[in-house]
């Protein structure tokens, strides 16, 4: 069993800062790809949109969306993955969520999901 628990979040004055942390722990043998997903208000499960994602090696995918504001790094040693979100915008309000694709001892490759932060941001 892998759990994700996330932390951080909560609200912010457009152009604010916020950082989120996302610790994996469990029957954990390595962790493959770790990254961030946000689902906007009224958008369903399937909706998610992908944030920010990183390799075990360090390699980085941004969306378009968020390209030069968010920062996505990990500690390997600690199975966490951070995001720094900076210049934030209304349109970045959402809920966001962790994602792990995580080698369980013993077992195959699964994704697993954290329990979701709120990120607000208003004036």
């Amino acid at each position: 069993q892998v759990q994700l628990l996330e932390s951080g979040g909560g609200t912010v004055q457009p152009g604010g800062s916020l950082n989120l942390s996302c610790a994996a722990s469990g029957s954990i043998y390595t962790i493959y790809t770790m990254g961030w997903f946000r689902q906007a208000p009224g958008k369903q499960r399937d909706q998610r949109e992908l944030a920010a994602l990183i390799t075990n090696g360090g390699e980085t995918n941004y969306a378009d969306s968020v390209k030069g504001r968010f920062t996505i790094t990990r500690d390997n040693a600690k199975n966490t993955v951070f995001l720094q979100m900076n210049s934030l915008k209304p349109e970045d309000t959402a809920v966001y969520y962790c994602w792990a694709n995580v080698v369980v001892t013993p077992g195959p490759v699964k994704g697993y999901w954290g329990q979701g932060s709120q990120v607000t941001v208003s004036s």
